[in-house]
């Protein structure tokens, strides 16, 4: 659901091109042996299929446990949990705690002893795949041992303060059960904020607590649903999903009330309670800097990029080398275009998208990338939008996943305080619905994978995936100048790296807010405090955030290349999308595997 925005516009990056710069550094490589195809038959021995069952049965019981974790992760995977074989739990939204995070710590210690255990040849391809997937999971996870205080909850955008409203407004009620269930939720946010509270305590106290600067930002993101007097887009959502619902006038009336009391006595204490506890945090001497500047911060730093983005590069070096030179690619293809296009150069100050409305672009992106991308079965869509008082501290735009058991529905929520709809929009919706996170979602949850494997979460794939599309979409027929798209895409990838490259020299490199700043003025004639605080602070605020979205496209941009490279004129965007589209979310050392099967299998 996270998405940052990116303050960076075209005319900075027009400086860099006029004043010659190139930046070419050698990109790290990675290869891996031919795993042949994932279908390929193998022994139905007896023994074998014995063994075969038993791993069903882990990664049944695994999904099973993880999506009955909390009742939130419950109602997103499946509307009717019963159907599934799981009972509902109490609702709860779970624990934070450095308790809760190392006692999850042994049970992934164990898990991963269980897979050890296993022998990878006696499973099927679809099982195999799976165990590669958890294995590689679980070593990531692992290397945060001891790490447990350096998570950070909360931060002004992305932290759970600023998504969780969105998520109990979205949640759909099914059953006369899923209301309680709400009802039951939205009075104990007080008590989970309380936790999340404690957990910062603990932080400070350990000398890794929040700065100053960021608690007011993360404080000015709670103002902001206390700003909405009695909550009001708490309330009309809850009276339109009990629409939903076969209820008489009297249940629906009580349901109303008790909702009322609960945002009145939990929800809005709950606001208060978290900024008066943060607030009391503030002089504490926090660091406002990056993670290298607290005792294991490098190391935390090192497990968040490889977490974050599932990258396949090996080291943190190795992924800046490869950045530096994707963004030396970019700068010289802009050059080119303008040094070929002058025109363009008037053209970026006043471009538009020939279609402004969100279900007319969905229904356009869908007819023109027919022919690249694999069929699915048109999904029906709502479009929503942010309420207004919550502009300030959401996300540009952002799709929601849906229950398992429910793939017809979908919500893509537009800010419209942060996406233009004449500049953005279009990309917004390759990006967020078609062929983006919706499309993606629902191909992979069509397709016949264990139940675990649609519960587990790679964001470098997904958003890497869906930030792919998004500038994919600037090359379709699109009301663009001719070459416009080109620029505008080349600039798109050049700006998300030059934030992930700022997200590894403040976290890895040490840069402080002044470096930063003499960096962006003498480059980019950013010299505004204020501006140069905030984009210092998205950073500093949520490490390795960036990397999801451009380490996932660079890796994913990389195989492209290297098939067209490789296969010539047997190379296909069909057949290339399809092939990553099948493979599913995964860590990318994993999807570089199955990519070297592939080609050599299309070779």
């Amino acid at each position: 659901m996270k998405r940052l925005s990116h303050p960076f516009r075209l005319a900075f990056i027009l400086i860099l091109l006029l004043a010659g710069m190139a930046v070419l550094l050698p990109g790290g490589s990675f290869s891996s042996p031919d795993q042949g195809n994932a279908s390929q038959p193998q022994s139905t021995a007896p023994e074998v299929s014995a063994y075969q069952q038993k791993f069903d049965r882990l990664t049944e019981e695994l999904f099973r446990s993880e999506a009955a974790g909390n009742t939130i992760t419950l109602h997103y995977t499946l509307a009717d949990p019963q159907a599934a074989g799981i009972s509902r739990p109490a609702p709860s939204f779970g624990s934070i705690s450095a308790d809760a995070s190392r006692q999850s710590i042994r049970e992934m210690l164990n898990l991963k002893q269980t897979l050890l255990e296993m022998d990878p040849d006696a499973l099927r391809p679809d099982q195999l795949l799976t165990w590669k997937i958890l294995n590689s999971f679980l070593s990531t996870q692992l290397s945060a041992n001891g790490l447990e205080l350096y998570d950070q909850p909360l931060s002004s955008s992305i932290g759970l303060q600023a998504q969780l409203p969105i998520l109990l407004a979205e949640y759909q009620f099914y059953c006369h059960q899923d209301v309680e269930d709400y009802l039951a939720l939205l009075s104990s946010i007080d008590d989970y904020y309380r936790q999340i509270l404690a957990f910062e305590q603990e932080k400070t106290q350990a000398g890794l607590g929040l700065c100053d600067a960021s608690i007011d930002r993360i404080i000015s993101s709670c103002e902001a649903y206390l700003a909405d007097g009695d909550q009001g887009f708490m309330s009309e959502s809850f009276q339109e999903r009990l629409d939903e619902l076969d209820l008489t006038q009297e249940e629906k009336d009580d349901y109303i009330s008790r909702n009322q009391k609960a945002v009145q006595e939990h929800f809005i204490p709950a606001y208060e309670a978290l900024s008066q506890g943060l607030s009391a945090l503030k002089g504490t001497g926090g660091n406002d800097k990056g993670l290298c500047y607290l005792p294991r911060g490098r190391e935390y730093y090192e497990y968040l990029v490889k977490s974050s983005s599932g990258t396949s590069y090996p080291t943190v070096e190795a992924l800046k080398e490869a950045i530096l030179w994707r963004m030396g690619q970019d700068l010289e293809a802009m050059e080119t275009i303008l040094t070929e296009q002058p025109e363009l150069t008037v053209e970026i100050s006043s471009y538009s998208f020939s279609l402004l409305s969100p279900e007319e672009i969905l229904e356009d992106l869908k007819e023109q990338c027919a022919g690249d991308f694999p069929a699915l079965s048109n999904q029906r869509c709502q479009i929503k939008e942010v309420p207004p008082a919550l502009e300030g501290s959401l996300s540009p735009a952002f799709y929601l996943t849906v229950p398992l058991d429910r793939p017809q529905d979908h919500s893509i929520y537009i800010n419209p305080g942060s996406t233009s709809s004449s500049q953005s929009l279009y990309t917004t919706m390759a990006h967020e619905g078609w062929p983006g996170h919706m499309y993606q979602t629902q191909y992979f949850q069509q397709s016949d994978v264990c139940n675990l494997r649609k519960l587990l979460s790679f964001s470098g794939y997904t958003e890497g995936w869906a930030t792919y599309v998004e500038y994919y979409a600037y090359g379709l027929d699109n009301g663009l100048a001719p070459g416009l798209g080109d620029l505008l895409r080349h600039n798109s990838a050049f700006t998300l790296a030059l934030y992930a490259l700022l997200d590894i020299n403040i976290h890895y490199e040490g840069w402080d807010q002044q470096r930063m700043g003499e960096f962006l003025n003498q480059l980019f004639s950013i010299s505004d405090p204020a501006a140069v605080s905030n984009i210092y602070y998205d950073i500093a605020e949520n490490p390795a955030n960036y990397l999801e979205y451009y380490v996932g496209y660079l890796e994913i941009s990389d195989m492209e290349k290297e098939a067209k490279e490789a296969l010539k004129d047997s190379y296909s965007p069909l057949k290339f999308h399809t092939f990553l589209l099948e493979l599913g979310p995964a860590p990318f050392d994993v999807v570089r595997e199955y990519f070297e099967g592939w080609v050599a299998g299309e070779g």
